[in-house]
């Protein structure tokens, strides 16, 4: 199990488990562990998800971006939840910026 410092100040665990969950699901992942754990530390933007989770995308390449879906459950606890490539991000709300402050729990 690794983690990842989230904008946030909370740090965010990817266990094994969840892992293998998502690179079951999105194949194209495979090989892409420490970009879904940099995404999670280096987002360009923070989306709001649903049910509180967050979504930190980062540029994957031309017209690509990897969004990871994460749940911060305390200051001391979160976890990621889904990983995925996308072409586009949707209408969601923009959290936090890139060149903002530290994002505030």
């Amino acid at each position: 199990m690794d983690r990842a410092l989230s904008q946030g100040g909370v740090p965010i665990r990817l266990t094994e488990e969840r892992w293998f969950h998502i690179v079951e699901n999105h194949d194209d992942l495979a090989g892409h562990y420490d970009d879904v754990l940099d995404t999670v530390e280096n987002p360009e933007v923070i989306l709001k998800g649903y049910g509180g989770a967050l979504i930190a995308v980062k540029e994957a390449g031309r017209r690509k971006q990897l969004a990871v879906v994460y749940k911060e459950l305390s200051r001391e606890d979160g976890f990621i939840i889904t990983a995925y490539f996308t072409s586009r991000i949707g209408r969601r709300s923009i959290v936090w910026r890139k060149g903002q402050q530290r994002r505030k729990r």
